[in-house]
């Protein structure tokens, strides 16, 4: 199957499915014809305008004011390519990289950034072939575009320099260019600036991050319906005539959920003894609920972005006009990178509270889910595991967004920090789905001691794939394992 890139939105469902099916792209004819016009007006302009064009017939930067002669316009380019690709620190995930280059080849096809077309269909060759270069976490500062990391992404894609991955193994990309009969492309004016300015990087992580939200908020509720129940928990705090007093979007959908998921059981339905339960059961339709709405907000946000023409100057043929402005500033991917790892953040504590609770002798549930505590330690340590993640995510949830260190002679007087926010947000997504992990695992535990009663049939079918990968603990035993198989559960789980 292959996807046309086009001036059409681009939605977030449809990026999952071309990952999902590991689609190829390619480039409709919409997209061909306006990046084709962008460059041929920009070759028009350069001829007739006398001016000095920022980052077409300038420097860079702090240099803008330094005019550059036509014979070094595309030496000016691989130089800026080159001199900016200063990427450090632990590599970008292969997932994240291809979404960069998808989601840059979406920048060019609106035809705003002057680019040739060799140079876009480059792109679109490297996404197919699975030629990924290596790209680092650190060095943008999420303000002139995401420099860095682009230029790392384009010094092996467009110019042939530098490392890729490619058929499961690190090489030099001149190995994959002889094999694909590949040249470096000799970049004109204004390209290098249109590869590098831009928000890729942080959309890129954006676009991955969100996405593993809305799995991560779906598979939440699923978790929470079984420890609601091996907790033997009240379902009254989840009647819809009790939401509707206050009628959050994403409160309405939780209890709905868990309604839904609970629907059949005994446990749920039987006599309780306690009057109510303690917050994290009680109140995870209003802690769940407002991660949802943030979830959905910050999705329209990315949404937004990545339809986006990110980079400087932008060229608008149809007005004749060649603009340099500020679209390469990252505070407004910043900002909701910043938010949506604090939503997520509190899916995991919630979720952490919720194993404490199974673990702590109460409700007819034995001591660290285990028939002979003492002798055994039981799951005493996935809840400290789970703890220790916590901590961990709330100490990454400092905001990115609110610092700025100025930069290029102070040219670049307010950054924001976006790439940081991006970086970050992924570990809150990958910390939260481990301890959403331990949960399923304490949970399933905790309901085989309410046998022989029957949870819903949902939950009971849970269970029943979840005992697929991972048993029933009667004894201690190395827990390591069914942590790891736990997380790789939800990993793998299908979402209807």
């Amino acid at each position: 199957m292959t996807h046309y890139i086009s001036s059409e939105r681009l939605t977030l469902a449809r990026v999952q499915e071309i990952i999902d099916k590991k689609m190829d792209i390619a480039l409709s004819e919409d997209a061909i014809a306006r990046i084709n016009k962008c460059r041929n007006y920009l070759n028009k302009k350069m001829e007739t305008q006398k001016e000095p064009i920022y980052g077409v017939t300038t420097g860079f930067g702090s240099l803008c004011n330094i005019s550059i002669s036509k014979e070094q316009l595309s030496q000016l380019q691989k130089n800026l390519v080159m001199s900016h690709a200063c990427g450090v620190g632990d590599e970008v995930p292969q997932e994240v990289v291809k979404l960069m280059l998808l989601l840059k080849v979406q920048n060019f096809c609106f035809g705003y950034s002057g680019v040739q077309l060799q140079t876009a269909q480059r792109l679109v060759d490297c996404f197919n072939n699975d030629v990924l270069p290596v790209v680092y976490q650190q060095g943008s500062l999420g303000a002139s575009g995401d420099l860095c990391p682009l230029a790392n992404l384009m010094l092996p894609a467009i110019l042939g320099m530098g490392d890729v991955y490619y058929k499961g193994r690190r090489c030099d990309v001149k190995e994959v260019y002889a094999e694909k009969g590949w040249e470096p492309i000799t970049l004109q004016s204004k390209e290098g600036l249109a590869l590098l300015n831009g928000t890729q990087f942080m959309s890129a992580y954006g676009t991955w991050c969100i996405l593993k939200a809305q799995r991560l908020s779906r598979q939440s509720d699923m978790i929470l319906s079984l420890s609601l129940d091996a907790f033997d928990g009240r379902i009254e705090p989840f009647f819809e005539s009790l939401h509707m007093v206050r009628p959050h979007k994403g409160q309405l959908q939780t209890a709905e959920a868990v309604r839904n998921y609970t629907e059949g059981s005994e446990i749920i339905k039987r006599h309780k003894e306690h009057v109510q339960d303690p917050y994290s059961f009680r109140c995870a339709p209003q802690v769940h609920g407002a991660a949802k709405d943030t979830i959905a907000y910050v999705a329209s946000v990315i949404e937004t972005e990545i339809n986006s023409t990110t980079d400087n100057p932008i060229v608008l043929p149809d007005e004749d006009l060649v603009i340099s402005g500020g679209h390469f500033h990252g505070e407004p991917m910043a900002m909701v990178l910043d938010f949506l790892a604090i939503a997520v953040a509190e899916l995991g504590s919630i979720s952490e509270r919720r194993t404490y609770q199974l673990i702590d002798a109460k409700r007819g549930l034995p001591s660290f889910l285990v028939a002979k505590p003492g002798l055994n330690s039981g799951f005493m340590i996935p809840q400290y595991a789970a703890a220790a993640i916590v901590s961990q995510s709330k100490q990454l949830c400092t905001p990115c967004s609110v610092d700025s260190i100025p930069s290029s002679q102070n040219q670049e007087d307010l950054v924001s920090m976006g790439g940081n926010a991006a970086t970050k947000c992924y570990r809150v997504m990958e910390n939260t789905e481990r301890v959403l992990g331990i949960e399923i695992f304490n949970a399933a535990q905790a309901l085989e001691f309410r046998r022989p009663l029957k949870s819903s049939p949902f939950i009971e079918k849970l269970v029943a794939d979840y005992r697929k990968v991972v048993n029933f603990v009667d004894i201690d035993e190395v827990m390591y394992k069914h942590i790891h198989a736990s997380v790789k559960f939800l990993q793998e789980m299908k979402l209807d």
